[in-house]
């Protein structure tokens, strides 16, 4: 066993090692989904509180779902009026004192995850925190690159788009050096991350040198934060220079892939053309996103997580 700690918080803290156990082990949940009798009873018994501070009907259900296929009682506290009037560490004592064996949290303020899990038994599993980390979302891309390409080394891959707003971009910047893939990224200065070549990567501003013969593309988000601070001169210019069309494609390799983390914006962040085509494979992250929760919550429990 690879795991010693009984949270889940980021890709920052995960070794290679780790990484590629978790995805080991959503293989054989992803075998275990494809089955007719979904149900394992790993986590039988123990409890799985949703704790979501901001809103994302995709997380919330692979989450839901991944517990449920483990057997767990699932809780939902998202709707609760007052999750939004406690503070986090007395919302998270009061759903601990319940019983609670593991919080999914996903929350607007960086590090809140590891704040909450200072004060509570449960295992807390990180499911976004601000503009930090989203380390189930870059574990989806992962295990879907893998299918598609067998591996992660000597892979090129270009991260496009809005960096600074995106912590999926951060998590998987985080995985995939690890795991031995060249990474660059490109995007207009004012929404990439300052001295974002400390991660270990490329930087251009010309997205076609980005992709020039890229294996795989990941493209970002377009948040609302973007639009209302006035980070890019208009969307128009965004998108041709950043959005991920035809055009572009042409400078990747012949059997580039294309992923993003959704909902996607079509037209914006991806031409339709390209969202429509073979190399788009955002149907192949959303079928993956149940077996990696299953593997996070599962190994978890392995450890001591969720156990009292």
């Amino acid at each position: 066993m690879v795991f010693k700690e009984k949270d889940f918080f980021g890709m920052r803290d995960l070794t290679s090692e780790e990484i590629r156990y978790i995805l080991s082990t959503a293989e054989t949940m992803k075998y275990i989904l494809n089955q007719k009798n979904k149900k394992s009873p790993h986590l039988q018994g123990k409890s799985v509180i949703i704790l979501f501070y901001e809103p994302s009907a995709r997380a919330k259900l692979s989450y839901e779902l991944a517990a449920q296929h483990l057997s767990a009682n699932v809780v939902d506290m998202t709707m609760a009026t007052n999750v939004y009037q406690e503070k986090l560490q007395d919302m998270g004592q009061l759903v601990d004192q319940t019983g609670a064996d593991f919080i999914i949290l996903r929350h607007p303020m960086a590090g809140a995850a590891r704040l909450l899990a200072q004060s509570v038994s449960a295992s807390v599993v990180n499911a976004g925190d601000g503009f930090n980390e989203n380390p189930g979302q870059s574990l989806l891309d992962l295990m879907t690159i893998k299918e598609q390409k067998g591996g992660f080394k000597g892979l090129k891959v270009a991260i496009i788009g809005d960096l600074i707003h995106s912590r999926v971009c951060k998590s998987n910047i985080w995985a995939l050096t690890k795991l031995g893939a060249d990474v660059c990224v490109s995007g207009p200065p004012t929404l990439l991350p300052p001295d974002i070549e400390k991660f270990g990567v490329d930087v251009y501003y010309d997205a076609r040198k980005a992709v020039t013969n890229a294996d795989v593309i990941l493209t970002s988000r377009m948040k609302t934060e973007t639009r209302n601070k006035n980070l890019v001169p208009s969307l128009t210019e965004y998108k041709h220079f950043f959005r991920v069309d035809e055009n572009l494609l042409h400078y990747a390799k012949p059997d580039a892939i294309v992923l993003h983390p959704g909902p996607i914006q079509r037209g914006i962040e991806i031409s339709a053309d390209v969202i429509d085509s073979k190399q788009c494979i955002i149907n192949d992250q959303i079928a993956n996103s149940v077996a990696v929760r299953m593997a996070i919550l599962y190994i978890l429990s392995q450890i001591g997580g969720g156990l009292r």
